[in-house]
């Protein structure tokens, strides 16, 4: 696997309408460790491409009447099988963290990546999710000016608003993958 042009080579592309240029000469700098699953606590299914591409029916299931009308994408999503879906180009501002602050400089979207994984707070992540994370967090370092010191989680950017990627997040056994 390697990065073209901002894109993962071996990743499925979904390409999302929802991001912009990021400011001038802006490499990113940061990455943010995200959960999602659409319904919540429900795996597998289209809608999680349906939410980031803007696609997602407000009648399709109750709780997606308060989301579809959001204009939200990660960078990426790692699907519970360790699958990597890229919606926005590595060299794009994703709207994916929203009001937030790292080490005092406010909006993240500006320099970070965002990358999804597909579960819960409190939920394990599966062995295919951290090997994937992990190749994808290795490129990311070879290929920006991206550190293991600047790898967060959404809760830690955004303290009073997000809680993901939650407890089950094993961020010790990430940190040592990234080692090998």
């Amino acid at each position: 696997m390697k990065i073209e042009q901002g894109w993962l080579s071996h990743a499925r592309r979904v390409p999302s309408p929802h991001c912009n240029d990021r400011p001038a000469e802006e490499a990113p700098s940061l990455l943010v460790i995200h959960n999602i699953s659409l319904p919540p606590g429900e795996f597998g299914g289209p809608w999680i491409d349906r939410l980031f591409t803007g696609t997602l029916p407000a009648d399709a299931h109750p709780y997606f009447a308060d989301i579809a009308h959001l204009r939200v994408a990660a960078h990426c999503l790692i699907r519970r099988d360790g699958e990597i879906v890229q919606y926005v180009s590595f060299d794009k501002r994703a709207w994916h963290a929203g009001v937030s602050q790292f080490r005092g400089r406010d909006n993240c979207n500006d320099y970070s990546i965002g990358i999804e994984l597909e579960g819960t707070d409190v939920e394990p992540y599966t062995e295919a999710q951290y090997q994937s994370l992990q190749q994808v967090t290795q490129l990311l370092m070879q290929t920006y000016p991206l550190t293991p010191s600047r790898i967060t989680g959404h809760s830690d950017i955004a303290p009073e608003r997000k809680t993901d990627p939650g407890p089950a997040f094993d961020w010790e056994y990430y940190k040592q993958l990234l080692t090998q």
